[in-house]
């Protein structure tokens, strides 16, 4: 944790007029945008920054209202954080980079890539809500089916976060992060931020509607054990994304943190695939899939190499 942040301090920059935390490696030739998960920050990435930065500029950022980055009421849909994420990427001159958008980054990254084709080199989605009807489970299942917001406003936020924190299953959280997760979500930070995921039912169906029209190469990464987002959400992109792979791994909610070794493999050598700017069909390519309930690795359908 000290050598990351000293190497790549955290700070904050205004953006769309919003202050929003980020922190950023060294340039390179390449360049990948990294969006916090819920209910984290930004340092969800801290097992798998120095993998993902040792040959990519990578830009890390608290998406707004979420970690310690400001609010825009008017944000807090898939949608819009998916308009938002082209303008993070205009700020910080990032030409077609990556995207690495985990959980309620998800959504956000499809919208980008739907509304702005050829503009993003490749997504790296996973364990966010994408499926619709809605398939999801746990604890968000309940805040997006609440009828009002008014029952969690009167609960510590903090032991909400905390809840929510005892679904990492390995990973033992350094005490400076986990109270960095706390203190993101402290006031009413949280209860605003559970709007985000309450427009999952009016913004998933459009979502859907728009898979087939992808483009842009996406690795789906879900966890086999996540009880809150099941890994049919990951199923249910990858049968409608044209250009998709899909890894269920060993792992319950938080695969960034829980299997970091795999998670920053998997996501580094999507990225090597990813040629000249240029995608590089392979017609023998045929990942494995594993999913549960089944007798080991099975192959999915055939899918692009980046």
């Amino acid at each position: 944790m000290t050598t990351w942040l000293n190497a790549s301090p955290m700070q904050f920059r205004i953006i769309d007029g919003l202050s929003i935390r980020f922190a950023e490696s060294e340039d390179r030739d390449d360049h990948a945008l990294l969006l916090s998960p819920w209910p984290e920050s930004l340092l969800a990435f801290e097992p798998t920054w120095s993998r993902l930065a040792e040959h990519t500029h990578v830009v890390a950022i608290d998406l707004p209202g979420f970690g310690h980055s400001e609010r825009r009421d008017a944000l807090l849909s898939p949608r819009a954080m998916g308009e938002f994420v082209i303008r993070v990427a205009e700020t910080f001159g990032l030409e077609n980079p990556h995207v690495v958008g985990p959980d309620v980054g998800t959504g956000a990254s499809l919208f980008a890539a739907a509304l702005y084709p050829g503009r993003l080199r490749s997504l790296v989605v996973g364990s966010g809500g994408a499926a619709f009807p809605l398939q999801l489970g746990g604890v968000l299942k309940d805040w997006v089916e609440a009828p009002d917001l008014e029952g969690y406003r009167s609960a510590d936020p903090r032991q909400i976060v905390a809840g929510a924190l005892t679904d990492i299953e390995w990973y033992e959280l350094p005490d400076v992060v986990r109270e960095d997760y706390l203190s993101s979500y402290q006031g009413d930070r949280f209860v605003e931020s559970m709007r985000y995921v309450r427009t999952y039912p009016t913004d998933l169906p459009d979502l859907a509607d728009l898979l087939p029209e992808i483009q842009t190469p996406v690795q789906i990464i879900a966890g086999m054990r996540d009880p809150a987002v099941p890994p049919v959400n990951g199923e249910f992109l990858h049968e409608r994304l044209p250009n998709s792979k899909l890894d269920i791994i060993d792992a319950g909610h938080f695969t960034w943190e829980d299997a970091e070794e795999e998670y920053a493999a998997l996501v580094t050598s999507w990225w090597a695939r990813r040629i000249g700017g240029s995608t590089v069909i392979s017609e023998s390519y045929l990942p494995l899939r594993v999913e549960p309930g089944l007798n080991g690795p099975q192959p999915s359908r055939p899918s692009i190499s980046l």
